[in-house]
């Protein structure tokens, strides 16, 4: 059975926060991050996890898609804790923040486990989600362990 692949448009902080969502405990490597200075725009490839399909019951099998995450608008990019020179090393995607800047521009911060962090400046939030090709199955499932405080 053909899934339906996921195309997510966002325009607003409130947008953001869904394709953060769907987004969560993605996997990326480093050499599938690329920011095109020239053409302003920020491409990472995903193999995100389909929570929504899990959520639809119990006994679904859990699986993964291809996905890739497009910013556009992108005045900069900076990273901590990211070793570019490792570009096979595997990424855990968080979540997505995002800040309206005094001069209407947006710092836009994409979290991966490990603190590590990529943070944009954008003239606008301009971001699309969109899956490629066939989800397949996956023996994990992410597990969040709540430490208490």
């Amino acid at each position: 059975m053909k899934t339906k692949n996921l195309k997510l448009n966002a325009i607003s902080e409130e947008d953001l926060k869904i394709i953060s969502a769907h987004l969560q405990d993605a996997i990326t490597q480093v050499k599938d991050i690329a920011f095109l200075k020239k053409n302003r725009i920020l491409l990472i490839q995903f193999n995100r996890f389909m929570w929504e399909d899990v959520e639809k019951g119990i006994f679904r099998k859990s699986k993964r898609v291809q996905s890739v995450l497009k910013f556009g608008n992108i005045l900069r990019v900076y990273s901590q804790n990211l070793n570019q020179k490792k570009n096979d090393r595997f990424l855990d995607f968080l979540a997505i923040e995002t800040k309206l800047m005094s001069d209407k521009s947006y710092e836009i911060k994409l979290n991966f486990a490990g603190n590590i962090l990529i943070k944009m400046k954008a003239e606008v939030i301009e971001c699309f989600l969109e899956d490629l090709g066939n989800a397949w199955e996956t023996k994990n499932k992410p597990k969040h362990n709540f430490l208490d405080d």
